[in-house]
């Protein structure tokens, strides 16, 4: 899931909430404004699979050797990172309290 239960795109580097929505245009030099790391990079992208051949589901998309790093990609879609172990663990505690478990 690459964002949170609300909604909100977060930083695959820091984990916290950016101020963009999926699906916004993102330029090359921005960055979170949390810990300074580029947005507009595979690791924030929809596309992004680390399990898939390029680490890229678009099967079109130019290889980028470096996922954190900022570039030029076409097929650019952000929607954040992929939700970590700590937020797994917080959504079963949440679907837990809500079935009583």
């Amino acid at each position: 899931m690459p964002v949170d239960l609300n909604g909100k795109v977060k930083c695959y580097k820091c984990h916290n909430i950016i101020d963009h929505d999926p699906g916004d245009k993102i330029y090359r030099d921005e960055e979170c404004e949390h810990c300074g790391a580029s947005i507009r990079t595979c690791k924030m992208c929809r596309f992004y699979a680390p399990e898939v051949y390029n680490e890229c589901k678009e099967p079109s998309a130019q290889k980028v050797p470096e996922k954190e790093k900022p570039n030029y990609c076409d097929y650019f879609f952000i929607t954040g990172t992929n939700v970590e172990k700590d937020d797994k663990d917080e959504i079963l505690k949440a679907a837990d309290a809500l079935f009583k478990k």
